[in-house]
C-alpha cells in the first residue's frame, strides 16, 4: 500500500520515486507525490525525511530532519 499525505484542503497524495541518471552516469533518487498511485509508490516516508506541506499550495515535499 502506498504512502498516502492528506493535505490540509482535503487532497490525498502518493509518495513515489525515480532513479534517474544524471549527466555525470551517477544514478540519483528522487522523491514526489502524485494524486494517484503510480509505478514506483512507496510504502512508507524514507529513513531520515520527513513531510511537510508547502503554505501558498498545499503540496507535501519532503524534507530531511
Amino acid at each position: 500500500m502506498a504512502f498516502e499525505f492528506t493535505n490540509s484542503k482535503g487532497v490525498k497524495y502518493y509518495l513515489h520515486f525515480k532513479d534517474v541518471n544524471l549527466k555525470g552516469g551517477r544514478i540519483q533518487r528522487i522523491y514526489f507525490f502524485a494524486r494517484n498511485v503510480r509505478d514506483g509508490s512507496l510504502d512508507e516516508v524514507p529513513e531520515k525525511f520527513k513531510v511537510i506541506e508547502t503554505e501558498r499550495t498545499g503540496m507535501p515535499i519532503l524534507k530531511k530532519k
